[in-house]
């Protein structure tokens, strides 16, 4: 094989120091050398899972911003008192949330909620 591949060939184009910046000069769309990656996971607000992504999708449930915000928030109350799955009642939003990894598993509105059954959750938060 003649068509031999070298370190750096292949790239996303966007490239940033493996070490910090020499120059002393901090980019501010970098994280500080003293911040580790599980902080800059633990900053995560709240995750989607793929089926929750569906869910809201088909059912019409659109959040905004601050809403993400306030039900992060209690996922973080959550979390506090030893929480692992989580009913999360939001409006007429309910969301079943695995909270160790802060991720939204399902969700479902008012109508899809009448005559549901709630299994292998250990804890319930309300939102308002």
């Amino acid at each position: 094989m003649s068509d031999r591949m070298l370190v750096g060939q292949l790239s996303t184009g966007i490239t940033v120091p493996i070490q910090g910046n020499r120059n002393g000069v901090r980019n501010p769309s970098m994280p500080s050398e003293q911040t580790s990656f599980r902080d800059i996971l633990n900053n995560q607000q709240l995750k989607f899972s793929h089926h929750a992504e569906q869910r809201l999708q088909q059912r019409g449930i659109q959040l905004l911003p601050d809403q993400v915000a306030r039900i992060a928030n209690a996922v973080d109350q959550a979390a506090a008192k030893g929480a692992k799955d989580s009913l999360v009642l939001f409006r007429d939003i309910a969301m079943i949330v695995n909270v160790p990894n802060r991720t939204v598993v399902t969700a479902m509105d008012g109508n899809s909620m009448k005559e549901h059954i709630f299994t292998q959750i250990d804890s319930a938060v309300v939102v308002s």
